[in-house]
């Protein structure tokens, strides 16, 4: 079933508790039930329908990763070499296993994923590119874009303006 079909299976309700729970996973039932305007019972249903449809994938507190010292951030395009489901899956798996790579995204264009890359510094990056990056599967060539300052990170997601 697709996005927009599934999302035309949920109601308003659903939608706010979506939103609700975006901006704060840690709210009470009844609070929860009283900002969406349903009593405790309907609504403990409903949050346990999402989760089980999938909707809610899990609740996690949110990290600072500057006040961790972790704020050098770098994008790296990365091309592969063979872009079979073998070679991908190969690929797919290794960066898994890499905590300093933050995000990775299969792209259609010019390379084939783009990457973030979160360290301490510029010498941290350096060595987690040589040691890590290249040696992964496939890999035939990286281009790094290393960022200045953060304008929108993950946490500041307006779930009502993406599942209205």
């Amino acid at each position: 079933m697709g996005v927009s079909m599934q999302n035309d299976m949920l109601d308003d309700f659903d939608r706010r508790i979506l939103q609700v729970l975006s901006g704060d996973g840690r709210i009470s039932v009844t609070d929860l039930a009283q900002r969406i305007g349903l009593s405790k019972s309907p609504t403990q249903a409903r949050l346990r329908r999402l989760e089980a449809e999938r909707y809610i994938t899990g609740y996690r507190a949110l990290v600072d990763p500057i006040r961790l010292g972790l704020d050098h951030v770098a994008f790296v395009e990365v091309r592969l070499t063979d872009t079979r489901e073998a070679a991908l899956a190969a690929f797919n798996a290794a960066v898994n296993r890499i905590p300093e790579i933050e995000q990775v995204h299969m792209i259609a264009g010019n390379f084939d994923y783009l990457m973030k890359v979160r360290t301490r510094s510029m010498s941290d990056y350096r060595a987690v590119l040589a040691e890590k990056v290249s040696t992964l599967p496939h890999v035939a060539g990286t281009s790094t874009y290393v960022a200045m300052q953060a304008v929108k990170e993950p946490g500041g997601l307006d779930v009502g303006d993406i599942v209205t």
